[in-house]
């Protein structure tokens, strides 16, 4: 079995997903997922590998994860995760893609850059005195 490379991006994180031979370890900026403290990004993260099943057990998964804050990193981990399976194993594409889009397709959303003279906001308007 080969080495498999995928990256994730999410916002500006970045996600680089390592997939080998292995016994099921995933370790996230060299630690162990199960020693990531909150729980929801750790449940995202864990999302591909439920649905992949014994599959995620016979496999090591190395992430590097760079910018964003830590939702998004965890989303754009859990995006290199499902690629690397898909790719690993053809028949997790289907599986992923019915299940939720977001698992090998990016979210190309971004946040709208300020406007000058708005005190920061993007889009709302700004406020018109017409009595001075």
């Amino acid at each position: 079995m080969k080495i498999i490379h995928t990256v994730g991006k999410r916002k500006t994180a970045t996600a680089r997903a390592t997939l080998r031979p292995g016994t099921g370890i995933i370790r996230i900026n060299s630690k162990l997922l199960m020693t990531i403290p909150s729980d929801l990004p750790k449940a995202k993260i864990k999302e591909p590998l439920l649905l992949a099943g014994d599959i995620a057990k016979t496999v090591d998964i190395k992430i590097n994860v760079k910018g964003g804050g830590t939702n998004t990193q965890a989303e754009a981990a859990r995006l290199a995760i499902a690629k690397a399976l898909a790719e690993h194993n053809k028949d997790l594409k289907k599986t992923f893609m019915e299940y939720d889009r977001t698992f090998l397709v990016a979210d190309v959303r971004r946040k709208e850059p300020s406007k000058p003279n708005r005190q920061g906001k993007a889009r709302a308007k700004i406020q018109k005195s017409y009595r001075w």
